[in-house]
C-alpha cells in the first residue's frame, strides 16, 4: 500500500491504495467520485477523462500514484457555485446526451479542448478531437453542438453546427 495525496476539485485529499490501482478506480472506490466512469477497460472510450493539472487524461490509463501532488479535476469538481459550467450547460440545453454514461467524459474532454483550441475551434477539429470519446448512443451531432455552443458562450467557436 502506497499513501497517495493530491488535489482533487480543489482539495486536498490522501487514501492508501495498491500499487497497481488505476486513477479512476482511486477517485471511484476511494475518494467515492463515481461521476468518472469506467466504460471499456481498454483506453478506448473515454467515460474516464478527466484534467490533470488542466490537461484531459483517460484516468483509467494512469495509476493513482503516478497523480500524486497533482491538482485532478472531476465531472463533479467542474461546476461551481451552484452553477452548471458552460459546457454541462450546452449539454443540457442541446440534448448532448442520451444514456449519459459517456457524457462526463465527453464534458469533461470537451473543457479542456475549448480551454486549449479557443477561437480557432469549428466543427471540424471538435469531430477530431472527440476520436477519442465514444457514444453508444447517438451520432454525435448534438454532442458536437453542445461543444461549439459552449465555446461560443466561453468566447471561442467559429461556427455552430445547425
Amino acid at each position: 500500500m502506497t499513501s497517495i495525496t493530491m488535489t482533487v476539485n480543489g482539495r486536498e485529499v490522501s487514501a492508501d491504495a495498491e500499487d497497481r490501482t488505476l486513477l479512476v478506480e482511486f477517485l471511484r472506490d476511494n475518494l467515492g467520485l463515481t461521476g468518472t466512469h469506467v466504460g471499456c477497460d481498454t483506453s478506448q472510450c473515454g467515460a474516464c477523462v478527466v484534467h490533470i493539472d488542466g490537461a484531459a487524461v483517460k484516468a483509467c490509463t494512469m495509476l493513482a500514484a503516478q497523480a500524486a501532488g497533482s491538482d485532478v479535476t472531476t465531472i463533479e469538481g467542474l461546476a461551481g457555485g451552484g452553477e452548471l459550467h458552460p459546457v454541462q450547460k450546452a449539454f443540457h440545453e442541446n440534448h448532448g446526451l442520451q444514456c449519459g454514461f459517456c457524457t462526463p467524459g465527453m464534458i469533461m474532454a470537451a473543457t479542456e479542448m475549448i480551454n486549449r483550441h479557443g477561437a480557432s475551434l469549428d466543427e471540424k477539429m471538435v469531430r477530431a478531437e472527440l476520436d477519442g470519446n465514444i457514444c453508444r448512443c447517438t451520432g454525435y451531432h448534438n454532442i458536437v453542438k453542445s461543444i461549439l455552443a459552449a465555446a461560443a458562450e466561453m468566447g471561442g467557436a467559429q461556427q455552430a453546427a445547425e
